[in-house]
């Protein structure tokens, strides 16, 4: 069997297989389905400082190749978190990675430093596709002074290694990363989902209840691809691949592009199973193609 382990900064995962934030739940939800313990990584749901109800339904269609969801990080907060979810998943064997979200630097800082007193969570994933509140609503990941700030404010505080989930919603998102390595992110994770819209033309409105929302699934991958290869190409930090990764022939098309590895999320409400079928899938393609270990692989497109 090939080598599966990598890193992500000081981070040691058992293999380049993770989950995506928003599709796994905590991980215990799956735990029927998945050796949770055989996962290099679980990425648990979106949690802010304050509880969040989310948006109102419709927030979830599918659509041509993928789904589009406005769940709006419905969550109850970090202290619940703390207080009554890591209990339950702290002893898990792997790496449990909580995503955090806030609407101002000082909220996601503040929410990063509760995380940081917790001994067994070796990570955090910021997701800056959140709105400023103070700059009309603009997510702070669409500019590179946006995800700046929130960097920034976030590493004063957290001590632990440091993953930024960059918006695909932008310009160039070279620069947006480039500007997050330069504040202390250890790593960059990419990509978010990409903001769509379906309407119902029967009843002549959108099917979402605020309009717009994320599209995630195998439509976007060639979106994330191309996104991982310029970021892979721009930094010298690891970076975190994920984007409509059905299949492990989608993970090491990832790979080839820069990834050092992969999160696997709208897939897991397909297949509940799907994470394991990629990390084997994975480890046959390296042992049929004479690869001792799958760091041969990464970045090996130009």
């Amino acid at each position: 069997m090939a080598e599966l382990s990598v890193n992500i900064g000081a981070l040691q995962l058992k293999n380049p297989v993770m989950t995506a934030s928003g599709t796994f739940g905590y991980g215990l939800e799956f735990q029927d389905f998945v050796p949770l313990d055989q996962l290099g990584g679980i990425i648990v749901k979106g949690t802010t400082l304050n509880p969040r109800e989310g948006n109102d339904y419709p927030r979830m269609a599918e659509t041509t190749g993928g789904m589009l969801n406005c769940v709006g990080l419905q969550n109850k907060g970090v202290d619940y978190f703390c207080e009554h979810i890591y209990p339950q998943i702290r002893c898990l064997d792997t790496n449990v990675i909580v995503n955090v979200s806030g609407s101002s630097p000082e909220d996601y800082a503040e929410c990063a430093a509760r995380i940081d007193a917790l001994e067994r969570i070796p990570a955090i994933e910021l997701n800056i596709s959140c709105p400023n509140v103070r700059d009309g609503g603009m997510a702070f990941g669409v500019t590179c002074q946006g995800a700046e700030s929130v960097v920034r404010a976030v590493r004063q505080r957290y001590h632990k290694t440091l993953i930024v989930k960059l918006s695909p919603n932008v310009t160039n998102i070279a620069d947006i990363a480039r500007a997050c390595e330069a504040q202390g992110a250890d790593s960059v994770s990419l990509i978010n989902t990409l903001m769509g819209m379906s309407i119902d033309i029967e009843r002549r409105r959108s099917r979402l209840s605020i309009g717009t929302g994320g599209l995630s699934g195998p439509c976007v991958k060639p979106i994330a691809v191309r996104m991982v290869w310029q970021v892979a190409k721009a930094v010298q930090i690891p970076v975190v691949g994920l984007g409509g990764i059905m299949t492990a022939e989608d993970a090491i098309e990832f790979f080839m592009a820069g990834a050092t590895a992969i999160e696997i999320g709208t897939a897991n409400f397909i297949d509940p199973a799907v994470t394991i079928k990629v990390r084997d899938g994975i480890n046959r393609w390296l042992d049929q193609h004479g690869c001792q270990s799958v760091k041969e692989i990464v970045g090996v497109v130009g």
